[in-house]
């Protein structure tokens, strides 16, 4: 299923930044100086790559036929996932805010800003393991080659308006100077 595929590659990336805040967040917490733009700029990938362009293939694509084909609607695997992913954006929308009043002077923030960022990646982490391992392998199973067909139609007709568009190049580029910033 080309769909998993394309999701699977994307997670990469996302993993790729995740070790980086992981890396930011574990610094700031013993003392180093990390410029709180590195988490501001995290925050900025999470929403614009991670929940926007690759949760949106994720819950209006793939996991919608899921709950409607399998009948997985309420409380099945995808509707943890989708739980999840509403985790992970309070948890962003928290290390943003907190990274900003680090910007500002407070220096009370930066405790904000390990917790929740941390608490982020360990969620994120367990999060795409769990769509690796189940949750996709549960959709290549059991979707009807014709619901999978048209699946893959739309998130490939999606990850081309991403490529298009630029976005996801703009993303990588974010990806690697986060990644650069930790080095």
């Amino acid at each position: 299923m080309q769909t998993t595929e394309i999701l699977m590659r994307e997670h990469r990336l996302i993993e790729r930044v995740l070790s980086s805040l992981e890396d930011g967040a574990q610094r700031l917490h013993s003392g180093d100086a990390v410029d709180p733009q590195f988490f501001v700029d995290a925050a900025e990938f999470v929403s614009g790559y991670a929940d926007s362009c690759h949760h949106g293939k994720e819950e209006d694509i793939l996991f919608r036929e899921m709950q409607k084909q399998l009948g997985m609607d309420g409380m099945g695997p995808v509707d943890m996932m989708l739980r999840e992913h509403d985790m992970g954006r309070r948890y962003t929308a928290d290390f943003r805010s907190a990274a900003v009043r680090m910007q500002q002077g407070d220096r009370k923030a930066q405790a904000e800003v390990v917790e929740n960022a941390l608490a982020y990646v360990d969620l994120l982490r367990e999060h795409i393991l769990k769509e690796d391992e189940i949750l996709y392998p549960m959709a290549e199973q059991f979707l009807v080659p014709a619901i999978q067909q048209r699946v893959d139609e739309l998130v490939t007709q999606a990850d081309e308006r991403d490529e298009q568009s630029g976005l996801c190049a703009r993303y990588r580029r974010l990806a690697d100077d986060l990644q650069r910033a930790m080095a």
